[in-house]
């Protein structure tokens, strides 16, 4: 006969540990020493500051990073290895990991990554992580959108090229100077007299060009984007809704227990 072992659950001082760990004053203080690393990061950017005041930034940069060594040291020894598989979790090991590479040798240059710590605040604030889930469940449609957009640059492009290219070699001598242009048009970064004016005083209808162009590259193709980001977001807040919601079997035992509670208070009331 097979033998069945029945799982181990955490020592109720891993429970206890955990849930501390999980509060609100841990979570708050957590993101107070995110926001102070945060602004301790932008100082060491001054060169002038670091002269004067370089010790004691650096002293609480170390500071800091070893409060979060003994954050994140906690909620393993709370939860074991079962915490790496949230990946929220496993963002943190790797931005504090990163933190603690050498300041010299070959990975010296991912010193400079040091200040992701900062998009821990993400990890720490319930807020921030349904938006970042949103966007992430919305890449598939936004993928999309993006060959849509793609498909309408190339075939704007090779019109481009062969309307303007050899009176603007510049912009639209190429594929790729025309694909560059018509990026930089949909930006409507300096779109209009850097770019359509100039040619339209050689061609004056390329206005029915870059018009059409403009409407559906920028806005079209931007109100999609936002279209597929907003219902993303509407379906991760109702999924949390009907997360939240009670089942039926759970809504019958809290009404059976209101009625409970009614007929207990009619009882005590009786003489």
């Amino acid at each position: 006969m097979t033998a069945f072992t029945t799982p181990t659950l955490p020592a109720p001082w891993r429970q206890r540990l955990g849930a501390y760990m999980d509060s609100t004053a841990v979570t708050r203080s957590v993101m107070l020493l995110i926001l102070i690393n945060a602004a301790i990061l932008g100082l060491e950017t001054s060169s002038t500051l670091m002269a004067t005041w370089g010790g004691v930034l650096t002293n609480l940069d170390r500071l800091i990073l070893g409060l979060f060594i003994l954050e994140l040291s906690l909620r393993f020894i709370a939860r074991g290895w079962a915490l790496l598989r949230d990946p929220w979790a496993v963002f943190d090991c790797l931005v504090i990991g990163i933190a603690l590479v050498p300041a010299s040798g070959p990975f010296a240059v991912l010193r400079a990554l040091r200040v992701l710590r900062v998009l821990r605040l993400i990890s720490i604030n319930p807020n921030m992580r349904r938006v970042v889930q949103a966007l992430l469940s919305s890449l598939p449609g936004m993928g999309s959108i993006a060959m849509l957009l793609g498909l309408v640059f190339y075939v704007a492009a090779v019109m481009a090229t062969q309307l303007f290219g050899e009176a603007f070699p510049e912009w639209f001598g190429s594929l790729g100077a025309s694909l560059y242009t018509l990026f930089q048009v949909m930006t409507l970064e300096s779109w209009s007299m850097g770019i359509v004016r100039p040619v339209m005083e050689q061609f004056p209808l390329a206005w029915l060009y870059f018009l059409p162009f403009i409407l559906i590259a920028t806005f079209m193709m931007l109100n999609l984007f936002i279209a597929v980001i907003v219902n993303a977001m509407q379906s991760t807040h109702e999924q949390e809704a009907r997360e939240a919601a009670p089942t039926p079997n759970e809504q019958r035992i809290l009404d059976e227990l209101k009625a409970l509670r009614s007929e207990l208070a009619a009882l005590r009331e009786r003489p």
